[in-house]
């Protein structure tokens, strides 16, 4: 059972079923699910369990984390085959606290935003920045 309110959604089973011009979207794992409403399409949702109940997030567009994983391996200067995903660790991939403060710039000249400083502190994977930049776009445009 599924209960949706503003933006959160509490979810008391394991497995759901949302139906939308009879094409069901099922999932009975919560770790990732991707589904459209409204004409709006959400790629991926991921949880984390915070004190036996989920939190659910929308997670950046795949371009944006494309484009922020071009940004971080242009900065550490990584070789091609370097591996660089949404779950890459800044820190896995040889930066420091100042190669973070570099990337953050690069991600703030790209994409034309500004990034607290406490804000930019909450960034440890190539995800966190990309979700981070999509709120940041999104609040820019409202």
């Amino acid at each position: 059972m599924a209960f949706a309110a503003g933006s959160s959604i509490s979810v008391t089973s394991i497995s759901c079923s949302f139906k939308q011009n009879k094409a069901p979207i099922r999932f009975s794992n919560l770790n990732s699910v991707s589904l459209s409403i409204n004409a709006k399409s959400f790629p991926s949702l991921r949880s984390r369990t915070v004190q036996n109940r989920f939190l659910v997030s929308c997670a950046a567009k795949p371009e944006t984390v494309h484009k922020v994983c071009e940004i971080v391996r242009k900065q550490l200067a990584l070789p091609a085959e370097t591996a660089v995903t949404g779950d890459s660790k800044f820190a896995a991939l040889g930066a420091d606290s100042l190669d973070t403060v570099e990337i953050v710039m690069g991600l703030e000249e790209a994409f034309d935003i500004s990034v607290q400083e406490d804000s930019a502190q909450n960034i440890a994977t190539v995800q966190d920045a990309a979700d981070l930049i999509e709120t940041l776009v999104e609040k820019k445009g409202a």
